[in-house]
């Protein structure tokens, strides 16, 4: 599956969730899924806890979140002191 692919299983409506990126226009945030993923839950924990989830949905929640924070950039402050 390519990513473009993968990245449709990422939708938006804002109807649900106010917005956020849900899966395949289901009540499930791509969030919770990055947060059970953070917090240690395997992906066939999650595939059990979700019976109409794929393995592909995870591993597009894990796209989406590597997308975003690939075009993050942090700029250093740089304050001078003052005599």
């Amino acid at each position: 599956m390519t990513d473009e692919q993968l990245l449709a299983r990422i939708t938006i409506d804002p109807n649900i969730f106010r917005g956020k990126p849900i899966i395949r226009g289901r009540r499930l945030a791509v969030e919770h899924i990055l947060g059970m993923l953070a917090a240690g839950d395997t992906t066939e924990t999650i595939l059990a806890a979700y019976s109409w989830l794929e393995p592909e949905d995870i591993q597009a929640c894990l796209l989406y979140a590597y997308r975003l924070v690939s075009r993050e950039r942090v700029e250093p402050l740089i304050m001078k002191a003052v005599p």
